[in-house]
């Protein structure tokens, strides 16, 4: 039997959908993370400051009362995104960031921005007043190839973003690819990046081989070996421009096992695990407390979090719980393809 102790972590990119879904899968997140930034796709997407208020009441009505979990909450950009309301709603603490979707880039992102020079005005007043802002880092051209659409935006939009707002707090979320992991180590220091834990445990055989996967299909889509390995090695060292989001994106077995599957991987259930194990793996588990629970909050200009965690290393591997029930339905519980072995501590 082993143990660590680590700080307490945070999400910094979680999708609790609403309803019936959002009762079900908040208490997987909140279990073991402290904070998270909750990602604003919802239909109709939340743009103004009282649907984001009205969203995190949702929110937190589903957070058990054993838990402890502050909800952070995002507005939706659109090319029609209002700067007084937007300033008037950070300042009121009523949204802490804004999530940028490339228009049809993923799950309910069919309001997102065409046209990257139309927002520059509201990046703008974001640069001023220091709204961070989360990037879904795609194009969407139907002549780019999906596995290459990654790439494409960083040296298309990426790049003039911040060679024009330097100053402007910037998250590439949910990278998949080893050149984006090189543009944010070679970036400004408020150019930073998340990674999530199927990110880092699967390459694109996984959707693929032996049969279709659908609940392994994601976007941004999972890449080659050599990318998974060049996010891995970002993970596991001591670079503080990368961090935890894992984009955990729950999805009905009906919408997902489907001829037009959903994308989307819901792995908030057994995230913290699978992340040990991965460490382990790379015999980095000193560094897994600086990926999962410290250098998200320096981005972010927060404290890291005073409560601890303990996590224990089994001489058996874990068995994993297939799916979390949704009333009569259920929601696929994210599994990777090799065995794990931690466990967070009750």
């Amino acid at each position: 039997m082993e143990e660590i102790e680590i700080i307490k972590p945070d999400d910094w990119h979680v999708h609790f959908r609403d309803n019936e879904i959002l009762k079900a899968v908040v208490p997987e997140t909140t279990r073991h993370f402290a904070r998270s930034i909750v990602m604003p796709n919802l239909t109709p997407p939340i743009v103004s400051s009282k649907q984001a208020t009205e969203y995190k009441k949702r929110i937190q009505k589903a957070i058990p009362t054993t838990d402890e979990f502050d909800p952070l909450m995002t507005l939706y950009l659109t090319e029609k995104t209002n700067k007084n309301e937007l300033k008037s709603a950070f300042k009121n603490g009523d949204i802490f960031a804004v999530k940028l979707y490339p228009a049809g880039a993923t799950t309910n992102s069919d309001s997102g921005v065409k046209d990257i020079k139309k927002i520059m005005p509201v990046l703008e007043v974001m640069t001023e007043i220091g709204i961070p802002l989360l990037i879904h880092g795609e194009v969407t051209d139907k002549e780019v190839d999906i596995f290459d659409r990654e790439k494409v935006f960083i040296d298309q939009k990426l790049d003039f973003i911040c060679k024009e707002l330097p100053e402007l707090r910037i998250t590439l979320e949910h990278i998949t690819t080893k050149e984006a992991t090189l543009y944010v180590s070679e970036g400004n220091e408020n150019l930073a990046a998340s990674i999530t834990p199927h990110h880092l445990a699967l390459n694109r055989n996984s959707i693929f081989v032996g049969g279709i996967k659908p609940h392994n299909y994601c976007l941004p889509i999972l890449k080659r070996e050599i990318h998974r390995k060049a996010l891995l090695k970002v993970a596991t060292t001591d670079n503080v421009k990368f961090f935890l989001g894992t984009d955990t994106a729950p999805h009905l077995l009906n919408d997902k096992e489907s001829a037009c599957g959903c994308a989307g991987v819901f792995n908030s259930t057994y995230c913290l695990s699978i992340l040990a194990q991965l460490f382990d793996n790379e015999n980095a588990l000193p560094q897994l407390e600086n990926f999962i629970s410290k250098n998200g909050a320096k981005h972010y200009h927060l404290e890291v979090n005073k409560e601890k965690i303990t996590l224990i290393k089994s001489s058996q591997n874990l068995t994993f719980k297939k799916y979390l029930n949704v009333n009569d339905q259920k929601i696929k519980i994210f599994e990777p393809d090799f065995p794990v072995f931690w466990k967070v501590a009750e």
